[in-house]
């Protein structure tokens, strides 16, 4: 008989909240982790979005894929882009399951635009898709279908850093419902033998709403306009999440997995001025008001370090030969990365706390490194706090985020529950980049068919 195998992706389900406190509004999540394995799941180095779930898909880390984060290094530049699915350069679970004639329907995976057209999947385009008016589904004339029964494709929630909570909320609910509508119409009326379908909502939730309750935020507020939402979205989350597994027989595995997890936001670090105040980074008008370090005047002839901010830092050094206007000799590099490795190290939070902050090389994380890996990744309170890329906040500290308003930063563990034909219910902790294979196996996809990556012989 002909495996089936149903995954469901939670951009940033927490374990905290998922399976502790908010598990009384996910009764269909509870339910499965009854009947199945349950447990966190080890995200990558760095947690986020791009590229975790390419790196779950493919099984093959970040370094390897040349994916630092959602943005990336213009080859000869100081210049950041957006990465999309032709920076993917591996196959994912879908194109390996193809090739064995296994047919899949693929909704809303991170970085799948632009969509390539494959024979045996149907697709539909994730958050990275630029506008409505863009190809957002494969084959095309899957298009007019879509628009025809559910409008306007709702690829993400616009501004979700901002202060019309009010909105946020609005649209939240609007993306997640017609996201898995879309899901259960193309689970019923197409043939599949992988399905997964990935909601952003969650993510978009937790960096809006964090605060409302989570108790040791420093904005938190009991009484706020927005108390007991957090019951009433993951109840609707779980709603859905039980509406598309009752789709899914008893012969068909169910996998529902997260990205992520999420943590407080406690402050950002400003990577960018204490790299200036210690000499490294020249900026010879130091801007009044926070300002984008692309647009501050950088003087690159005399600058040795700059960071790119975020959930994390990128450090990257202005190696000489190797970027365009680069300061620092070659010979000097190793010298140079570990003092600033220290200076990071050592840079105090808010009100002068000492942070747990962890420092990394790349190729002390990944087997190998491809693209413009960074020399330096730096995680300030071990994901507490923000790297803040922007300068001319006259600090090294912020209480909050350069990008607009934000309750919560990324964090180490997201999450997984496993329900299979024959399977027992237990506790215990994967990794990420061991789902796809996993994937594989239910769907009994031959080794000679996968590569090494995903189980396939070296």
């Amino acid at each position: 008989m002909r495996r089936r195998v149903m995954v469901i992706g939670l951009d940033c389900a927490d374990p905290r909240q998922s399976f502790g406190r908010l598990a009384h509004a996910c009764p269909n999540l509870a339910a499965l982790c009854r009947r199945g394995e349950h447990g966190r799941l080890r995200s990558t180095v760095p947690p986020i979005t791009v590229p975790a779930w390419t790196t779950m898909m493919s099984g093959v880390s970040p370094g390897e894929l040349g994916l630092y984060g959602l943005r990336a290094r213009v080859p000869g530049s100081y210049q950041m882009r957006v990465v999309t699915a032709a920076d993917v350069l591996v196959p994912r679970v879908w194109e390996v399951a193809a090739r064995a004639s296994r047919k899949a329907v693929i909704v809303g995976v991170p970085q799948t635009y632009p969509l390539p057209q494959r024979q045996g999947v149907d697709a539909v385009s994730c958050f990275l898709t630029p506008s409505a008016s863009s190809p957002f589904a494969s084959p095309r004339s899957l298009e007019p279908e879509l628009r025809r029964l559910f409008g306007e494709y709702k690829m993400d929630v616009p501004g979700f850093r901002s202060l019309d909570r009010a909105r946020i909320l609005r649209e939240l609910y609007a993306m997640t419902a017609q996201r898995f509508a879309i899901a259960e119409h193309l689970a019923r009326t197409r043939e599949w033998d992988l399905f997964m379908v990935v909601d952003m909502g969650l993510d978009r939730f937790h960096h809006a709403f964090w605060q409302t309750w989570n108790e040791d935020h420093a904005a938190y507020d009991a009484d706020g306009p927005f108390r007991g939402e957090a019951e009433r979205y993951y109840a609707f989350v779980d709603e859905r999440l039980g509406e598309l597994l009752s789709l899914a027989d008893d012969d068909t595995a169910v996998l529902v997995v997260s990205d992520h997890g999420a943590r407080t936001l406690e402050g950002g670090v400003c990577v960018n001025e204490a790299l200036a105040d210690a000499g490294l980074l020249a900026l010879p008008l130091r801007p009044a008001r926070p300002t984008r370090l692309d647009e501050a005047g950088v003087d690159w002839d005399r600058t040795v370090a700059w960071a790119e901010g975020g959930y994390y830092a990128r450090v990257f050094l202005n190696v000489r030969g190797r970027e365009p206007r680069g300061a620092l000799e070659p010979g000097a590099r190793e010298r140079v990365r570990d003092e600033v490795a220290r200076l990071l190290r050592e840079t105090r939070g808010l009100g002068g706390r000492s942070l747990d902050t962890r420092v990394v090389r790349p190729e002390e994380v990944y087997p190998s490194c491809s693209g413009a890996p960074p020399d330096l990744m730096v995680f300030f309170g071990d994901l507490a706090y923000r790297a803040v890329g922007s300068v001319g906040h006259g600090a090294h500290q912020i209480a909050g985020c350069d990008t607009g308003p934000d309750g919560c930063n990324h964090d180490w563990d997201g999450l997984y529950v496993l329900a299979r034909p024959g399977g027992g219910s237990a506790t215990a902790d994967r990794r990420i980049e061991d789902v796809g294979k996993l994937v594989l196996d239910l769907l009994d996809v031959p080794d000679g068919l996968r590569p090494a990556a995903l189980g396939g012989a070296a």
